[in-house]
């Protein structure tokens, strides 16, 4: 199939995910229209993750598959900054290495950047390791858009679904915060600066990616601390707007709710693993 669109790279920072990071980049190499270019970058890992993706140039070679090492500093914000820079693309996908972008992403996000006012765009997510994943699915759709509703000139690109014009990474590149206490959420400074600056962020159903529920699986002081840096990252930027406090309402609400449906899903596996499940 002929690309008709602007060129896309794709951005996966990675930390030890040897489990998980060959669905993801198989995903993005598999699309109804091929990615430009797919760039895994490494933070120190100690696992097999980069393992796991030479094996892949191997398995794919003539896909546009390419392996960054990030070794001077740990951490997300500076990782996901060299991939940004060092994309050729005139648009840049971001994903985490527990991705799973359905076939047909990229040919959305060429779609959406085909009008040359979207800076950025951002969909919604399959939690493909919880049950009623489809319904889970409608649901977290339903949800986003209430929340950019709600949060009105703060359209939130999130980081495990995500796609910005290379102009507009380059024209934020300067302001993005570092956040070296590591207690923001580091898609939410993106959002604000790519609004800040002037860039049209768009929500697209159509770009769809799956992903892990594994936050759940956090004890609740470690989710409650997830879960503040909606807080900490607006209070950094001097921003009052409570109804942008949205999300952490609706994530703190659902917590019992998903990890009641997590343990319950683990249940019924294991039952039927053993046998058990009628």
């Amino acid at each position: 199939m002929v690309s008709v669109g602007p060129s896309v790279s794709i951005v996966i920072p990675a930390f030890n995910e040897e489990s998980r990071i060959r669905a993801c980049v198989v995903a993005a190499l598999e699309q109804t229209e091929p990615a430009d270019e797919i760039l895994v970058v490494d933070n120190r890992s100690t696992d097999a993750t980069v393992a796991v993706v030479e094996s892949l140039r191997r398995e794919y070679p003539e896909a546009p598959l390419r392996i960054l090492r990030q070794d001077e500093e740990q951490g997300l914000v500076p990782t996901r900054n060299l991939g940004l820079d060092s994309a050729i693309g005139e648009v840049i996908g971001r994903i985490d290495a527990d991705t799973v972008i359905e076939p047909g992403w990229v040919q959305e996000v060429r779609r959406l950047f085909r009008d040359d006012a979207v800076g950025a765009a951002t969909g919604p997510m399959i939690y493909y390791d919880m049950p009623l994943r489809r319904f889970g699915a409608q649901a977290d759709d339903r949800l986003r858009r209430a929340i950019l509703k709600l949060a009105r000139d703060y359209h939130f690109v999130f980081g495990s679904n995500m796609a910005i014009r290379a102009s507009a990474w380059r024209d934020i590149r300067p302001v993005v915060c570092r956040d070296l206490a590591d207690e923001m959420h580091e898609d939410i400074d993106l959002s604000i600066h790519l609004q800040r600056r002037g860039h049209h962020v768009v929500y697209s159903s159509a770009m769809v990616a799956g992903m892990s529920a594994r936050r759940i699986d956090d004890n609740p002081k470690d989710y409650t601390n997830y879960v503040l840096r909606w807080d900490r990252t607006y209070d950094a930027h001097g921003i009052a707007n409570p109804a942008l406090r949205a999300p952490m309402v609706v994530f703190a609400a659902i917590y019992p709710i998903a990890k009641g449906m997590r343990w319950s899903g683990r249940v019924r596996r294991l039952g039927g693993s053993l046998g058990l499940a009628r």
